[in-house]
């Protein structure tokens, strides 16, 4: 069934077309979710409180295409998640790490399964973790991190280059370990 048709009937209230946008959709959005939340549980609490929202303000969405429709529900979920995290934590880590624009060698990353990258950056610290999908995977400047966050613009950048050094420290960390294990 096309999304637009889709959403019509769940703007009627069709409980099969809500059920069928639940199914088509909750996996990629659970994994996005899961990006940000640290358990499993709480990224399917986030995703359950999202696709609520999204059935919601159906009434007030227009639809102009599929993927503007795939982005405003993602945008919801990015947003669940993101007031939760504003409830129970400081984006204001103090963690210290020496390392003020560091990057993260390719061959490294290269030779990680998707798995491991994720299992590495679902490892940072919350306020780490946040900035660096929203600025990294979500493609979100550093101004629109700090409105969304009640950081400032400079709060985002030091967070996000803390989260690369921990990263790259974590990789070199991960490296070592596997070229002493492959001896």
């Amino acid at each position: 069934m096309e999304l637009q048709q889709l959403l019509k009937e769940c703007r009627q209230g069709s409980i099969t077309a809500q059920k069928y946008l639940f199914d088509r959709y909750s996996t990629p959005f659970f994994l996005l979710c899961r990006r940000y939340m640290k358990t499993d549980a709480s990224a399917e609490e986030m995703l359950m409180n999202g696709f609520l929202k999204v059935f919601g303000n159906l009434a007030a969405f227009e639809y102009t295409s599929e993927m503007a429709s795939v982005a405003w529900m993602k945008r919801i979920m990015v947003n669940e998640c993101l007031q939760e995290l504003r409830k129970k934590n400081s984006f204001l880590v103090t963690t210290d790490l020496a390392a003020a624009d560091a990057r993260i060698p390719e061959e490294a990353i290269s030779n990680l399964s998707a798995a491991e990258i994720f299992r590495l950056i679902g490892g940072l610290p919350t306020g780490y973790r946040t900035v660096f999908n929203l600025y990294v995977m979500e493609g979100i400047s550093h101004k629109e991190i700090a409105g969304l966050l009640g950081i400032t613009e400079g709060t985002s950048k030091s967070q996000l280059s803390k989260a690369r050094a921990m990263l790259q420290q974590l990789l070199t960390q991960k490296e070592m370990y596997v070229k002493r294990k492959s001896r």
